[in-house]
């Protein structure tokens, strides 16, 4: 029986090679356009769809392979006498082998200045049908979806055919190809539509590494990417040095980045276990991490430090005295780069720190479902605050305010932050009240919180947190208010002489 190869790709990658093994294993190749094109430039022998089909292709294209000497071709059960009958009644030829990939979706959809008309000519139509019909009778049927199995497929060839377990798994590979296809066209056009939330949620990604282990040494884990990530993710970063990233490398470097994103001005922010052990700005990146690093220098210790400017001489000579996993920065000057090259273990991250990514969706999975929110960047205007006390805050408590509300964000809730206009002073993160954080953040701001401002995630359900915060010397609070007693937190700081200003915003962040 005459051996055939359906062969139609928008990757050409190895493309000619392979091929070339197919017809000298004795296939005969059928194609279309421009992968005919191409085979016949390299000196193949090719039959045009068209000529098995007796049809031409049609509406610019748009039909080409949907055709039943195609599909018949592809779809028949060659152990069931019935179907090698059928095939002899309608002179249809089975295909052996399908090597097939699509329309570049995703490729035109990432243009900044690609149409909805481009978008929809590049969903393909034919090729996810091969890739199917082709995958379901894989028994049948070898189905090369990815120019990298190429060679193993002609090695199997060369030694007598595919087995089944191999078969399956060019399938599966399918499955999960056009799953993936399909699932980013309804991503695009569900966003065109203006759903947020549609009655089925179809996400891919793409495995970026597997990694050594998990949270744990006894937990396997592995790193996905999103087909459109944007340019600030940190699966664009670029690691110049160091180990692999581990599962709580990855986690801790997110969480890092989106603080750092909060800034505009020179920033550091440290970061240890999720959670910001010392933010700082000033008027150079070198002061910042000075800040960044007093703010709480015992913590800081094994942490990751991320920075919105390129690493200088001054900032590299400071980061090089504390031992960190990590150090994240858009760049990093010959000079720095040479200094911190002395701690081979350090992994050095090249990442672009442009504006923060808004409107994006967070997922969390758990057994048996998952849990999926518009992301929490939404910001408060000066115009949003509302003081509630006697005593309005000064031009550099209102500073300090928004400054500790952007950091207190990004801590773990219950969260409050201690701080000055410039770097956080103290930090209580994750706790099962509100006045314990705050003690953990006091306590370590010691005598600095003497004239500080603090900074809660969420209301005061009483008046306990001002108290403690007076007692410190905190001059002035900012928080969410919202609390059936917020009137008694508003009457403890005007006994104590505190500003306090409301936001009308929580940032529970769990």
């Amino acid at each position: 029986m005459l051996r055939r190869a359906l062969i139609s790709v928008s990757n050409k990658e190895g493309l000619a090679e392979f091929a070339k093994e197919l017809a000298a294993l004795g296939f005969e190749l059928i194609s279309t356009g421009g992968t005919a094109r191409i085979l016949r430039e390299a000196g193949l022998s090719v039959v045009d769809v068209e000529a098995v089909t007796g049809f031409p292709e049609i509406l610019d294209g748009r039909v080409k392979t949907l055709h039943p000497k195609i599909h018949g071709g592809l779809l028949a059960k060659l152990k069931k006498p019935e179907h090698r009958q059928t095939l002899q009644n309608y002179e249809i030829a089975p295909i052996e082998l399908v090597c097939v990939n699509l329309y570049p979706f995703q490729a035109t959809i990432s243009r900044q200045d690609c149409t909805l008309e481009e978008a929809i000519e590049n969903i393909d139509i034919g090729g996810p049908s091969m890739l199917r019909s082709a995958a379901k009778n894989h028994e049948h049927v070898a189905v090369v979806v990815d120019p990298s199995d190429y060679d193993w497929v002609l090695d199997g060839l060369k030694q007598g055919g595919l087995d089944g377990a191999a078969r399956r798994k060019l399938a599966a590979k399918v499955f999960r190809h056009t799953a993936a296809y399909d699932a980013l066209i309804a991503k695009y056009l569900t966003e065109l539509a203006g759903e947020t939330f549609p009655e089925q949620l179809t996400l891919t990604y793409e495995l970026e590494q597997n990694l050594r282990y998990g949270e744990n040494p006894q937990q396997q884990a592995a790193f996905y990417r999103t087909p459109l990530a944007p340019a600030t993710s940190l699966v664009h970063a670029k690691q110049l040095q160091g180990k692999e990233l581990s599962y709580n490398n990855i986690n801790d470097a997110n969480a890092a980045i989106g603080l750092l994103a909060e800034f505009s001005e020179p920033c550091a922010v440290a970061v240890k276990h999720m959670n910001p052990c010392g933010v700082g700005v000033g008027e150079n990146l070198e002061e910042a991490f000075s800040r960044a690093f007093a703010g709480d220098p015992v913590s800081i210790f094994g942490g990751i430090v991320a920075l919105n400017r390129p690493v200088d001489v001054l900032t590299a000579q400071k980061l090089h005295k504390v031992f960190l996993e990590i150090i994240i920065a858009p760049s990093f000057e010959p000079g720095a780069l040479q200094i911190l090259q002395d701690r081979k273990n350090l992994r050095l991250l090249s990442l672009d720190m442009g504006e923060k990514e808004t409107g994006a969706l967070t997922y969390v999975s758990l057994p048996g479902g998952m849990l999926t929110q518009t992301a929490d960047d939404l910001d408060v205007d000066d115009g949003d605050l509302k003081v509630v006390t006697k005593r309005a805050p000064t031009a550099e408590e209102l500073a300090a305010l928004k400054f500790g509300w952007k950091v207190c964000k990004h801590v773990k809730s219950n969260a409050i932050v201690v701080s000055n206009d410039a770097m956080t002073l103290g930090v209580g993160a994750g706790q099962m009240n509100r006045v314990g954080a705050a003690e953990i953040a006091l306590r370590q701001a010691k005598g600095k919180a003497q004239g500080a401002c603090l900074a809660s995630d969420a209301f005061f359900p009483m008046d306990d947190t001002v108290e403690l915060a007076a007692q410190a010397g905190i001059t002035a609070i900012i928080q969410p208010g919202g609390s059936i007693r917020d009137q008694d937190s508003i009457d403890k700081a005007d006994q104590y002489g505190i500003a306090m200003v409301f936001t009308g915003l929580r940032h529970f962040r769990h």
